[in-house]
């Protein structure tokens, strides 16, 4: 069975720097897969080109079986992303950002609201324009945005960034809901404890690059340290 997603050598560059410089990993359904490391060091690189949103300039990659390269519409689609920014539309309300991705996914009859209940989105917020909530009310909306599509690969870049410890807990739950039904999840995060926690195994990214393991697809505890 081939992993989920599968880098060799891969290269990206950003204005003309080698963000990623040769990273090789496999990541294998089921897993909650922390990426660590310092500023700088490539790891919302690594969660955006798996989502499709950069470039391959070297090396070879395939996102649930699908090129890097020729096939990087194939892998939006299948995959739910959140950056450091929500990307929401701020004059829509949390209600209709939500329902937007809903419908965009062809997710069943009233999942956007079932996805804001289950994460406790309060009714309040829902009717109000995105503009006007704060960031962490943004940013648990932004989470209901990816948890409503239902992909089966989660990249999620400090998704825990803005959420106070209830929230935070609540997002945790999810994901773990998330893999016992069948997906995979990639969390990039300075809150080492708290994700480590989470995650079934660790990957250390510094200056671009992975290095090459047998790693587990059991979904046992195991971390990958590059110097």
């Amino acid at each position: 069975m081939e992993p989920v997603i599968l880098l060799r050598d891969a290269v990206t560059v950003l204005g003309g720097f080698p963000a990623l410089a040769g990273a090789d990993l496999d990541v294998w359904r089921g897993e909650i897969v922390l990426v660590s490391g310092p500023n700088g060091a490539g790891k919302s690189t690594l969660l955006r080109l798996c989502a499709g949103l950069a470039s391959l300039a070297k090396g070879s990659g395939r996102v649930l079986g699908f090129d890097l390269v020729r096939q990087r519409r194939e892998i939006r689609r299948r995959v739910g992303y959140l950056g450091h920014a929500n990307g929401l539309y701020l004059e829509l309300t949390a209600e209709e950002n939500v329902r937007f991705w809903a419908r965009s996914a062809a997710a069943p009859a009233h999942d956007d609201v079932a996805t804001l209940d289950r994460l406790e989105v309060p009714t309040r917020w829902r009717s109000l324009a995105v503009a006007h909530l704060s960031a962490g009310q943004r940013r648990r909306v932004a989470l209901a945005c990816v948890v409503v599509r239902r992909p089966d690969i989660w990249l999620l870049d400090e998704p825990h960034t803005g959420l106070d410890g209830p929230s935070r807990d609540l997002l945790d739950g999810v994901l773990r809901e998330a893999v016992a039904a069948g997906a995979t999840v990639l969390v990039a995060s300075h809150e080492l404890d708290r994700s480590a926690a989470l995650a079934t195994r660790t990957v250390r990214i510094v200056g671009g690059v992975l290095s090459s393991t047998d790693e587990p697809s059991d979904g046992s505890r195991g971390t990958v340290d590059v110097a």
